[in-house]
């Protein structure tokens, strides 16, 4: 095609006061210009990168090991780094991870073979889960081990104690208010015989009680126990929903049925609560020649073992738990049968790693 061709054309087209210039115009800044813009873009990109995979490595630090956001993860050990870089890698390269974290290639390499490696105690670890559970959640690796030794199966308590905090098989610690019956002194009130000694040599020799009380949503709930300061066993219990006379009466009662055909006849100590100075109580207590004694006024370490009961029972039962869909039938059941197993099953390292029935049984004397 020829150029005045061309022009004619234009002219025909645009017409004659349209510019004839036909030169191209390069309005594209200048090579250098786009070569630095190009330059400062591909820093940002990797300086976003960077701030991804540092917030994704504090993200899995948070995650598998149970640090803090944080954390520092040049402070971790290798081992951590290399749980790290595993989890990481799907996302990122290992050179990139390995610089983030300054994790030498050998090592990471070193402990993922040994983190492939079979572990010994894989079922071990099913059996202190089962047990655990088994057991309300509230043993210890001290119990744990001796639960362990009935299975035949003997283990250090270090190896109890790390696979436990690996499994992360803890036991609950919360703490409530405790609730009192104090009215006031409406009678008499005996002498503190124990004073605080909670040893004895016998069972039926010293007994504690006091009442604690429950509060789930479905409402309230009382306990009123007898405890042997012998071998902590429950004699009697009762569970109601007011912390009326009969409930202790009804506990008492019970009790005295143990030591009916027996030349048996303990001290019964309890706090300074109205239940235990009403004319129910001192009638029955003086019909079964039994001995009365009692703790200072607002003094609960003069009663400290049965307040340990109380703590124990609702540390491994009470408060671990979500009771929202509970109704007060269903917790009385739940309480009865936690006091059976504690008297049954419940290992105390005190008592040889045996339950309080078990122990009277290896000593020959009757539950």
């Amino acid at each position: 095609m020829s150029r005045p061709t061309l022009y004619n054309w234009k002219n025909k087209i645009l017409g004659r006061e349209v510019p004839a210039s036909m030169k191209r115009h390069d309005d594209s800044p200048q090579v250098p210009e786009q070569r630095e813009l190009e330059r400062q873009v591909e820093l940002l990109r990797h300086d976003i990168r960077q701030l991804q995979l540092e917030h994704d490595i504090l993200k899995k630090a948070n995650e598998l090991l149970k640090k803090g956001l944080g954390v520092d993860p040049q402070l971790l050990s290798n081992q951590e780094k290399t749980l790290l870089a595993d989890a990481l890698r799907q996302t990122y390269a290992l050179s990139e991870l390995f610089a983030q974290l300054r994790l030498a290639r050998s090592s990471y390499f070193y402990h993922r073979a040994r983190q492939r490696a079979s572990d010994k105690f894989a079922d071990l670890r099913c059996v202190l889960t089962s047990l655990f559970e088994l057991n309300h959640r509230c043993y210890g690796y001290r119990r744990m081990r001796a639960a362990l030794s009935r299975q035949q199966v003997f283990i250090s308590e270090k190896v109890v104690r790390r696979l436990m905090k690996e499994e992360r098989l803890a036991v609950s610690t919360a703490r409530r208010r405790r609730y009192g019956s104090y009215l006031g002194e409406i009678s008499p009130a005996p002498k503190n015989l124990l004073n605080r000694d909670f040893q004895a040599t016998a069972p039926n020799e010293k007994w504690l009680t006091d009442i604690t009380e429950f509060h789930i949503p479905a409402g309230k709930i009382y306990l009123s126990p007898m405890i042997d300061c012998f071998d902590g066993l429950v004699v009697s219990w009762t569970i109601g929903t007011h912390p009326e006379a009969e409930l202790v009466n009804a506990m008492l009662d019970a009790a005295i049925e143990k030591v009916t055909h027996s030349n048996d006849r303990p001290v019964v100590h309890s706090d300074r609560g109205a239940h235990y100075r009403w004319p129910g109580w001192l009638s029955r207590i003086s019909d079964a020649k039994l001995t009365r004694s009692m703790s200072r006024k607002g003094c609960s370490p003069d009663n400290a073992a049965c307040e340990g009961f109380f703590g124990r029972l609702k540390t491994e039962l009470f408060y671990p738990r979500n009771w929202q869909a509970t109704t007060i039938d269903q917790f009385i059941e739940l309480v009865d049968s936690y006091i059976r197993w504690y008297n049954e099953k419940r290992i105390k390292i005190s008592l040889g790693s045996l339950s309080p029935m078990e122990y009277r049984k290896s000593l020959g004397l009757a539950a």
